[in-house]
This record gives C-alpha cells, sequence and structure tokens, in this order.
C-alpha cells in the first residue's frame, strides 16, 4: 500500500517532457533563453559531483532557500535536472538533484560535444538514489558546499578556487590513490590544496591508515607533497584512527610526503572546521589556511591540469556560482 506522504508526493509530481523531446535541438535552444548562467553552473555541478540536496545548492548558489526552492522547481520542470527523496525513518529527507537529460544536452551543445558521445546517462545519474554510497557522497559534497557558502560570505577573506569530485581524482589518479575529493583554498598570498578523505565510521581504523603509503607512492613518484585531510564523524573515532595512522606513517620511508590532520563534526561543522595535524607535539586544531603553516617544507601548490580523455570531456566547473542580479 501506497503510505499517505509517497501519494501526496506523486500527486504533486509536474508533468514534463520526454525524454526524446527534451534532448531534441529545437528544444535544447529554445530552453538556452530561458537559462541563467547560475542554472548553467548547477548543470556543470551535478554532472561533476552527481548529486547535491536543496539545501547544499541553497548555500552554494542563492541567497535563502525560497528563491533556490522556486528555481530548482522551475529546473526540474524543464528537465534540466531531476530530482529524488531518498526515505528516512523519521522526518523527510531534503530533495536530492542529478543532472537530467535536457541538462546534459546543454551542456553537450555548449561544448560542442555529440550528446551520444556524452558520458552522461540518466539512468546512471538516478542510480545514485539506490546506491549505498549515497551517504558518503553527499557527506562529502556537504563538505564542499560549506566551503563554498563561507567564501561567499560579505567579510570572507580566502575563498573555495578549486573542488574535484571522487570521479575525477579516479580519473587522475586512480593507479595510485582515489581520494573522495581535491580542494584549493586560497586566502591572500596563501593557497592551501588537499585531498580529501571523508569518512562514515564504516571501515576498520586500520584499513583507513593503510591508504597512506599510497598517497606516499603519488608523492614520491609526482614529487609533489599534498596534504590528506582526513574527516570524522566523532571525537572518538577521530582518536582510534589517529593512532593507527601514526602507526602507519611511522612505517614509512619519508612521512614528510604525507601530511596529514583530522578534524571531526561533532567539534564543528565543515566550513568552520579546526584542523589537528598528525603530530604528537601539535595539540592545537588550527583552521584551514593556516595548516600550510605547520608544514614550511611544501612547495608551491601545482594544481593538477585535468585530461581531456573519452570519460572526461567537460572541464571541472568553478565551484563559486555566478552572480545572479536578482536572487
Amino acid at each position: 500500500m501506497i503510505s499517505t506522504t509517497q501519494r501526496t508526493l506523486r500527486g504533486h509530481r509536474p508533468t514534463r517532457l520526454s525524454e526524446r523531446a527534451a534532448t531534441s535541438t529545437a528544444y535544447v535552444t529554445r530552453l538556452a533563453e530561458h537559462l541563467t548562467e547560475r542554472d548553467r553552473w548547477i548543470a556543470r555541478m551535478l554532472h561533476e559531483h552527481r548529486v547535491l540536496t536543496t539545501p547544499q545548492l541553497t548555500e552554494a548558489a542563492f541567497t535563502s532557500p525560497r528563491p533556490a526552492h522556486q528555481r530548482l522547481l522551475q529546473l526540474y520542470k524543464w528537465r534540466l535536472v531531476d530530482r529524488f527523496q531518498p526515505f528516512t525513518a523519521y522526518g523527510a529527507a531534503p530533495m536530492h538533484y542529478v543532472l537530467d537529460v535536457a541538462g546534459a544536452a546543454t551542456l553537450a551543445h555548449e561544448d560542442g560535444l555529440d550528446l551520444q558521445d556524452f558520458t552522461y546517462r540518466h539512468a546512471r545519474a538516478l542510480s545514485i538514489a539506490h546506491s549505498l554510497h549515497l551517504a558518503h557522497t553527499v557527506g562529502t559534497n556537504a563538505f564542499f558546499t560549506a566551503l563554498i557558502a563561507r567564501s561567499r560570505r560579505p567579510d570572507a577573506t580566502g575563498r573555495l578556487t578549486a573542488w574535484w569530485s571522487e570521479a575525477r581524482c579516479r580519473r587522475h589518479f586512480g593507479d595510485t590513490v582515489i581520494p573522495d575529493g581535491y580542494g584549493r583554498w586560497q586566502e591572500g598570498n596563501t593557497v592551501f590544496d588537499w585531498f580529501l578523505e571523508f569518512d562514515l565510521a564504516t571501515e576498520r581504523p586500520d584499513r583507513v591508515a593503510a591508504k597512506l603509503p599510497r598517497y606516499h607512492r603519488l608523492a614520491a613518484t609526482t614529487s609533489t607533497i599534498t596534504p590528506v585531510l582526513i574527516r570524522l564523524p566523532t571525537t572518538r573515532r577521530e582518536t582510534r584512527i589517529r593512532h593507527a595512522l601514526i602507526s602507519a606513517l611511522a612505517n614509512l620511508g619519508d612521512s614528510s610526503l604525507v601530511p596529514v590532520a583530522t578534524s571531526s563534526a561533532d567539534l564543528s561543522d565543515p566550513g568552520t572546521a579546526r584542523w589537528q595535524p598528525l603530530d604528537r607535539l601539535a595539540h592545537r586544531r588550527l583552521p584551514l589556511p593556516e595548516l600550510r603553516r605547520v608544514w614550511p617544507h611544501l612547495p608551491p601548490p601545482n594544481r593538477p591540469t585535468p585530461a581531456h580523455d573519452s570519460t572526461a570531456e567537460l572541464l571541472p566547473p568553478s565551484p563559486l556560482a555566478p552572480r545572479h542580479p536578482r536572487r
């Protein structure tokens, strides 16, 4: 039997074009006349990062929830985006957005690509709704959208200038490491980039620590040292992981090639997270921009250049949305 809540959601689902109609050249051309730069940015972010929730898109691109809901509903009607709402035992989960067929066709047209050769598939885009990795992907993306929100504040002194998804990191570094994300923060003349390992306490501590030798190998091979930030759900979990990480670092030939810092979600949100370097003598937690001072041996950041190949046609979008004149 369908629950009352499910019936209500179905009853309010707008009628939309068929996939064939929504990807026709005529429709995509007409749609382009109504899309803002922010709409196109949302499409590119969903292509890069697979799924973003209403709160994440609101803090990343809008000034308040109401205009976010209104515009996202319109983009859903136009089939630029699709959406789903995961089941939760208590309360209601936020709406989750993925790229839809008209959004993929728009990106393909803008970049001069043949839609048939584009990596997007609607069924695959929606498959994240049933994936066991949904919570992990949403959590990772929430970490970065919080940094985007921090960058947009009127009193912001720094900003997020790069954000790569796990999929892009896999294509670029997959032979050695597969971080959950790559980011770069700039504050004044200080530039700090890092790999993110987002932990939901689903792996044993020794399995988490086993990733460090791979980062060591990447640094030794590329001569580029990139810190690894590990975001954990609780301080209790953080303590256990840190013990395992310290043991793993002790077995590396040159531990300075793998700077590591940890933080926990029960102490602060991602935008204001304070990090504790993996040093027995370092007890003070530091904000993101100050981490670079802890590791003076770090070379100037050299952001890796994404390759153009059959699986990565689009360059990563700017983390910051274009400014909207009205909302």
